[in-house]
């Protein structure tokens, strides 16, 4: 439970929440908060003011909304907040004219327009409110958003020390945090891969590599002093097993060279894991170099800053006039197509653990990144462990928060380069989302649970997403970090949902329509096979039985280049036989039934990869269906769920002689009528005074009686 502190505000009976540790900076009256629309003309006046922690607008709305609409509410950045990180761009309107703001400023604007990363928009108008309020306020603003700043200076560390509170964490919370050796093993035991792996603490207290975690996995032949040779550079580390014995590598690469003795060494200390590991029960391993044949990071940044655009739009007029090229700006982006590339080389890796036996290795500059996308990616598809909200949770913590991807400087916490700033993980869950979109009752969470998870990578309380490695959080937040006098600091994980939502909110990031796994019985047991039933009756992509040649047989010549610097003109990855071979596995797949609690493969086709509406869109009026889309959908089959629920009650009561107990089911989707296609966020806009269609449109579909005569169409943009 969050406690706040009250300070009173002087205009209209506003009262600004400040968390513990959070302070007020500046503040501004007389502001008017403008609605979406062509002039900007209407709004709502109150205070605006700057904290340590955010910018938060303080009106009299007179629209509020109603109760039952604002369970999902957030506690902690309500619907007028903007956390300092969630800022992305500020923008002046100088005599009509608007203008991008940083640093100082000569001249003040009169009009002050915040694009934010969950890509909201907010219009404030400073022209009734007094010339210095106007100074202090925006100079704050600018600075506290958009000036480069310390460690040490962010939020979350006064907020760690001001807050007290001796609040168990939620018992139902099951998330592994991976930061025990225990964690690690129970990992091993879990996927059945400790036979062939063990976890290592060579690197307790961060003596080896300050990248890696304290605790990891390793091919058991492997000595512990080669993981120190060079830095964990060189080492494979073991992400995951399947049910076949093959498992799942990352190798973060050599540093390049051009020393010839320095090569040699090099090579050599290849050749000797190779030796080491070239026994069984090791099977074949393939590389994935995702360095020089797979995504870079600059394309990722330059594809989402186009795609991001497409939705921060500033009035109604901005959306019209765009929506007639939508679908030419959308693939100039090129984001959907680097979704879709991601989708496929997961599906490539699938294809060598699942169909060919053969153990993956990825490898890249740190490991950091794009080992982490993809690793993470096939985990999901393939471990039905990794599709409930437990499961997920450990996932990211495993991959991402353990393996050392740079969140501070991949969201550019700090601001201090531009350049680091590569939205990774928004790409994980973007395709995350097509596999939910696609796969409903494969998951136990929503797609609400991976909007508002997307939205707390820039909550400065939670310390998941708010280092660069578990080294770097352990010397600031940890002992080693803190005076001997200090009382230690309270530290929150994002994975507590209480914190941010009421229980009956947090309904709605739990799936009804989530497929439990079903219970055999003894005789159903018998039969099983360790192999899953898809792979049973797929070809083999392998017409020759290949040798059991050790760990790098194969490849070791290729990764040896690759790792080295000497990069080859064409990768096996791309040849012909692996595009045939990739291609009859997917679509063998895709001719079967899914089973929701084995290998789960996501539709790749063109128009299968689509934009994830409920992110993108929900901040734009406009862009609502009221009363339609996935949400109506998925409201009427509660109801049919609670119908099923309570005629099986019933039929159980008459065997049992018990009462029956009424079903409680998420009373927030009843009813369908009330809501929007972009539920539950769409709750707190207003609807557009615009009509839906433009007035070209309108024309297009004939006069009042004919249009009076046409059943409703409804378009989901989902399915854009």
């Amino acid at each position: 439970e969050i406690h706040t502190n009250e300070k009173e505000a002087t205009e209209k009976e506003v009262t600004l929440h400040l968390l513990p540790g959070e302070q007020l900076l500046c503040e501004a009256s007389t502001v008017l908060k403008c609605v979406q629309e062509d002039s900007c003309q209407r709004g709502i006046y109150g205070k605006l003011v700057c904290t340590d922690f955010k910018i938060a607008f303080l009106g009299d709305d007179e629209s509020a909304l109603e109760s039952d609409e604002t369970q999902f509410k957030n506690k902690i950045i309500g619907e007028n907040d903007i956390a300092l990180h969630c800022v992305d761009q500020i923008y002046g309107v100088f005599d009509e004219k608007k203008k991008t703001l940083f640093g100082q400023l000569k001249k003040y604007p009169e009009k002050l327009i915040i694009h934010c990363k969950d890509l909201r928009v907010f219009h404030f108008c400073l022209r009734y409110t007094k010339e210095e309020e106007v100074k202090r306020i925006v100079s704050g603003i600018i600075h506290h958003t958009l000036a480069p700043k310390l460690l040490k200076r962010l939020f979350l560390f006064s907020y760690a020390s001001a807050v007290h509170s001796n609040t168990p964490t939620n018992p139902k919370n099951h998330t592994v945090m991976f930061d025990t050796l225990e964690d690690w093993c129970w990992e091993l035991e879990r996927t059945k891969g400790s036979m062939k792996y063990k976890a290592v603490s060579v690197n307790e207290g961060y003596k080896v590599c300050e990248r890696l975690p304290a605790y990891f996995v390793v091919p058991a032949p492997l000595p512990e002093e080669t993981v120190s040779r060079f830095q964990g550079h060189g080492v494979p580390i073991w992400c995951w097993s399947y049910h076949n014995g093959c498992a799942l590598l990352k190798m973060s690469a050599l540093p390049r060279e051009q020393d010839d003795g320095i090569l040699q060494t090099h090579k050599n200390f290849l050749d000797g894991i190779y030796r080491v590991i070239h026994r069984p029960p090791y099977e074949i391993v393939k590389t994935e170099d995702l360095s020089s044949n797979f995504l870079s990071l600059p394309d990722i940044q330059t594809a989402y800053s186009k795609f991001k655009q497409l939705f921060l739009i500033d009035n109604s007029t901005e959306f019209w006039d765009t929506d007639i090229k939508w679908f030419s700006l959308l693939e100039s982006s090129s984001w959907l197509d680097i979704i879709r590339r991601c989708l496929k080389k997961a599906i490539e890796v699938i294809e060598c653990l699942d169909a060919q036996n053969t153990n993956v290795l990825l490898v890249e500059e740190n490991a950091s990144d794009l080992c982490c996308l993809v690793s993470s990616l096939v985990q999901v598809m393939m471990d039905p462990h990794c599709r409930t909200r437990a499961g997920f949770q450990s996932l990211v913590q495993k991959e991402w928060v353990a393996g050392g991807h740079c969140f501070l400087d991949r969201c550019n916490h700090l601001r201090q380069s531009d350049k680091e700033e590569v939205p990774v993980f928004l790409l994980f869950l973007d395709c995350v989302w097509q596999l939910v979109h696609q796969h409903p009752p494969a998951f136990e969470f929503t797609e609400t649970y991976l909007t508002v998870l997307s939205d707390s990578l820039y909550i400065p309380i939670f310390t998941t997403f708010f280092f660069n490695s578990p080294h770097q959080k352990e010397m600031n937040l940890g002992r080693e970090g803190q005076d001997a006098h200090s009382t230690p600091l309270h530290l929150l994980t994002v994975w507590d949902w209480s914190v941010q939502f009421e229980s009956r909110a947090q309904t709605l990031l739990q799936n009804p329509l989530y497929v439990e796994k079903p219970k055999l019985d003894k005789g159903q047991r018998k039969g099983t096979h360790l192999k899953h039933q898809r792979q049973l009756s797929l070809p083999l992509t392998q017409s020759k039985s290949s040798p059991k040649r050790g760990f790098f047989r194969e490849e070791t010549d290729h990764l040896i280049k690759n790792l080295l610097g000497k990069r080859i003109s064409k990768l096996i990855n791309y040849s012909d036989e692996l595009q045939d071979s990739f291609r009859e596995f997917y679509d063998s797949w895709h001719s079967k039934p899914a089973d929701y609690h084995g290998l789960l493969l996501p539709h790749i086709e063109g128009p299968e990869v689509r934009v994830w509406a409920q992110r993108y869109l929900r901040w734009i009026p406009e862009a609502q269906i009221l009363g339609g889309g996935a949400v109506a959908m998925t409201s009427r089959l509660v109801g049919m769920m609670e119908e099923v629920r309570s005629l099986q009650e019933k039929i159980n009561e008459r065997h049992h002689h018990q009462r029956a107990l009424p079903a409680e089911a998420p009373s927030l989707l009843r009813s369908s009528a009330r809501l929007s296609s972009l539920f539950p966020f769409a709750l707190l806009q207003r609807r557009p005074s615009k009509p839906v269609l433009p007035t070209s449109g309108w024309k297009a579909l004939g006069d009042e009686e004919d249009l009076a005569r046409r059943e409703d169409e409804f378009v989901d943009l989902g399915e854009v």
